[in-house]
C-alpha cells in the first residue's frame, strides 16, 4: 500500500494512488492479452502456398492491441510472455519457432506502437500497422537466413529438407535465400496486413 510521507499534501497521495491503479491495470491488461495471444498460437492455419512447417496464426493481434493501449514495450512484453509459455506448453521446435515468433512480432508491434504514440488516432494506428508490416517483412529475410533457419536446421529439420519443401512448391528455387525472399517475405507482409485489418 502506498503511504503519504509526513507533511505530504493529500493531492500528492491521490496522484500516487492513481499511478498505482494505472500500473495495476496495465499489468492486468498485458497479462490478459498475453494469455489470449498464447491461446491464439494454437489456432494455426495451414497455407497451401507455404511449406508445411509454416503456419498462419493471429497471435500478434493481442500484442498489437497492447502496443496501442499501453505502449510499444507492452506489446513487446505480450510477444515475449506468450512465447515463453508456449515453449513449456505445446512447443515442438526446441524454442526456435518461439524465438522467431517473438522477434518477428516485436518488429511488427513496436514500430506500430511508436508511431501511434505520436499520432493517437485511427489514421495513426493504420500508418503504424502498415509500417510494422513493411519493417517486419524486410527484417524477415536476414532474420530467417542468418538466424532462424540455421538454428532450425541444427535442432529441428535439416536445411536440405527445408529447401526440398520449397522446391516442391516452386522448382525454380535454387537456394534458401531465394526461397525466403520468394515465400517468407510476402507471407510475412500478408500476415501483418491481415492482423492490421482485424485490429
Amino acid at each position: 500500500q502506498p503511504r503519504l510521507a509526513e507533511g505530504q499534501p493529500f493531492s500528492a497521495g491521490k496522484e500516487l494512488m492513481s499511478k498505482t491503479t494505472q500500473n495495476t491495470r496495465k499489468l492486468t491488461g498485458v497479462a490478459m492479452l498475453s494469455a489470449i495471444g498464447f491461446i491464439l498460437m494454437f489456432i494455426e492455419l495451414s497455407v497451401p502456398i507455404m511449406p508445411a512447417f509454416i503456419k498462419l496464426d493471429f497471435s500478434e493481434l493481442p500484442a498489437l492491441l497492447a502496443s496501442f493501449a499501453y505502449g510499444p514495450m507492452a506489446g513487446a512484453a505480450v510477444c515475449l510472455i506468450k512465447n515463453v509459455i508456449h515453449v513449456f506448453i505445446g512447443g515442438t521446435t526446441a524454442g526456435v519457432g518461439e524465438l522467431s515468433n517473438f522477434l518477428m512480432g516485436v518488429m511488427y508491434v513496436v514500430p506500430a506502437g511508436l508511431i501511434y504514440q505520436k499520432m493517437k488516432s485511427r489514421k495513426g494506428a493504420l500508418i503504424g500497422s502498415v509500417a510494422g508490416c513493411v519493417i517486419s517483412s524486410v527484417y524477415c529475410l536476414p532474420h530467417n537466413y542468418f538466424l532462424i533457419y540455421p538454428l532450425f536446421g541444427k535442432f529441428v529439420l535439416p536445411l536440405e529438407a527445408i529447401l526440398g519443401m520449397y522446391k516442391a512448391l516452386n522448382p525454380n528455387v535454387d537456394n534458401l535465400f531465394q526461397a525466403i525472399a520468394t515465400f517468407n517475405v510476402p507471407f510475412t507482409f500478408l500476415k501483418g496486413f491481415l492482423v492490421t485489418v482485424l485490429t
